[in-house]
């Protein structure tokens, strides 16, 4: 059984190889992105073994998605092939300054067709981790139902749960995400956000104030997802940490905020001190940011390791010199 299982919408990317509108653009580098899939591909990466709940059409892009997850080692047993459904696609495109913007098509996707009925309890169950997001619970009515069903199993069998907001008020009015959110996160153990997300969530307080509301309402550890600034971590035994991003040349940050995710999960629930965990999540969020598309970029833990040393010698070096 995997360690770590995910639930959500995986997705075809169309990642534009030129700057400028989207009309415009005339190549494209096809790739796979989707929150929690992207969670998936990462983590398996950095070495922990996974396996994602979801669905994808009966068609090419399915397709290429199961052959994705049989050569990352992503568990797909519990994946269900609908007929009936197709692959959602979403495009990057990139204005002169490289700043990112996305175009989606997923209404009516085979993943927004997830139901409660595709949650097993006991692939659930037997995991360490089960991680899900706003987005999962933002693209339908019956994948919210899915994810509510996991999330229940999970709790039951002391499973933990980890649960991105990534809010998008563009799949559902905000205050709907928020009534959402709000009732889901009593439930999750582990908790990320991005300044937007605090932003959406609750527009009356900072960010970093959001953190301290959020372990009140059960949460063990909040990760506050900082970009550039890096991020700030906190449990609630006390422990508050900030931990400066890792300097890098972004190309495209699609992914990188998956990308911390999957990597903080690996090392905190293998028992490293919240400094550490995020220190390496922001070195893999970092990585994450320095190639094209979403899964595309994600590194591998001999990268992540290896940036690191570089890291340190490069520190090393200033200090003596």
């Amino acid at each position: 059984m995997p360690e770590l299982v995910t639930l959500g919408e995986p997705m075809i990317e169309f990642a534009a190889l030129q700057k400028g509108p989207l009309e415009e653009v005339a190549t494209f580098r096809r790739g796979w992105g989707g929150d929690t899939n992207n969670v998936a591909v990462a983590a398996a990466r950095l070495g922990v073994s996974a396996g994602c709940i979801t669905r994808v059409g009966a068609e090419e892009f399915g397709r290429s998605l199961l052959a994705l997850w049989d050569r990352e080692g992503v568990d797909r047993s519990h994946v269900v092939v609908d007929p009936e459904g197709y692959t959602g696609v979403y495009f990057i495109s990139f204005d002169l300054a490289g700043r990112h913007a996305f175009t989606y098509y997923r209404e009516g996707s085979a993943a927004s067709r997830l139901r409660p009925e595709d949650v097993d309890p006991e692939y659930v169950g037997n995991a360490r981790i089960l991680h899900t997001s706003g987005i999962t619970q933002a693209i339908s009515s019956t994948a919210r139902a899915a994810t509510e069903a996991a999330v229940s199993i999970a709790r039951a069998r002391a499973v933990t749960v980890s649960y991105d907001l990534n809010l998008r008020p563009r799949l559902l009015p905000l205050p709907e995400l928020r009534t959402v959110v709000l009732a889901t996160l009593p439930q999750a153990d582990v908790v990320f956000l991005s300044v937007e997300d605090a932003t959406y969530l609750d527009d009356t307080c900072a960010p970093e104030v959001l953190v301290d509301r959020l372990l009140e309402k059960g949460a063990r550890v909040v990760a506050l997802k900082q970009g550039d600034q890096g991020c700030l971590v906190a449990d609630v035994t006390g422990t508050r940490v900030s931990v400066p991003a890792h300097p890098v040349q972004p190309v495209d940050t699609t992914g990188a905020g998956d990308a911390f995710d999957a990597a903080f999960l690996a090392r905190w629930t293998r028992g490293a001190p919240l400094e550490e965990a995020a220190r390496f999540a922001n070195a893999v969020g970092a990585l994450a940011a320095c190639g094209l598309g979403a899964v595309a970029a994600l590194p591998s833990l001999s990268e992540v390791e290896a940036f690191l040393r570089e890291r340190q010698h490069a520190t090393e070096r200033r200090r003596s010199g």
